[in-house]
């Protein structure tokens, strides 16, 4: 297993964390950026560099990139030009089949879900109502519908860990909406586990949500997470609006992965 080769395209806060992980774990990375100014750093990293672009229609990419036995694509769409996220991905998947890849594992999202008051897990089909989650959705498909490739889907749930506290963006506010709603979380060393582990048990072509198995209300994990991160405490108004549960059958059925994190009022208690 070791020595593979895994391109990572998008090494975003995810992907190079992602990257570092496998190079330490004796995988040659190809790493890719939008930026000229990370090159640097990944070669330090010892991940290979490359500077690639698939938006609009300046696509530019060295096709040696594509010569990998995983290509894993982390790149979410940009609020801006969300509409133009399907045609990039299918771009991205006609470089693949040139290159004869043929496991891609896709970074998607559990915003993917509507807010419809119910919990959902990796069987339950989407309908989104959002333009982000019905990008997903189609960029989803896309995929699963080249033959040319095995596709893997992780819908990774809130992104949570280092530079990441999201319980800053709580500190000290009133009247916060929606206090009694679920949270659906994920920490960036479970996302790292959870790939890791499709890639060396060779699990592919399911789809996988990326979510904590802990359910804390809003007003509960994050009045709890500001206090013990030394913030102003925030005020949640007791009330379940919209919500939705995600849960997560796949990583248990096809992994019997153990998540590092499995407590978010016990990981709250930790200084940040």
């Amino acid at each position: 297993m070791k020595n593979k080769s895994i391109s990572i395209l998008g090494c975003g806060w995810y992907g190079l964390a992602m990257a570092k992980a496998l190079v330490a774990d004796g995988y040659h990375v190809n790493g890719s950026t939008t930026s000229e100014e990370k090159l640097e750093t990944f070669k330090k990293l010892n991940i290979k560099p490359y500077l690639i672009n698939f938006n609009g229609e300046s696509v530019n990419y060295d096709e040696s990139f594509f010569n990998c036995d995983v290509l894993i694509i982390s790149i979410p769409p940009k609020r801006n030009v969300q509409a133009d996220y399907p045609n990039k991905i299918k771009n991205i998947a006609l470089a693949a089949e040139k290159a004869n890849v043929k496991q891609i594992i896709f970074i998607s999202s559990t915003g993917i879900f509507q807010n419809g008051n119910f919990i959902v897990d990796d069987e339950t089909i989407p309908e989104p109502n959002t333009t982000a989650g019905e990008v997903l959705l189609a960029a989803e498909k896309v995929l699963k519908e080249n033959q040319a490739f095995t596709t893997t889907i992780i819908r990774f749930a809130g992104l949570i860990g280092p530079e990441r506290n999201l319980a800053k963006y709580f500190a000290g506010k009133t009247d916060i909406a929606n206090g009694l709603a679920p949270i659906n979380l994920i920490h960036l060393d479970d996302c790292i586990g959870i790939t890791k582990a499709i890639i060396e048990q060779k699990a592919f072509g399911n789809i996988y949500h990326g979510v904590t198995p802990s359910h804390p209300s809003r007003k509960k994990f994050y009045t709890h997470a500001c206090l013990t991160s030394g913030f102003e405490k925030p005020e949640f108004i007791e009330e379940l609006l919209d919500w939705k549960q995600v849960e997560s059958k796949n990583v248990a059925r096809f992994l019997a992965y153990q998540f590092k994190i499995e407590n978010w009022m016990e990981y709250a208690e930790i200084k940040h």
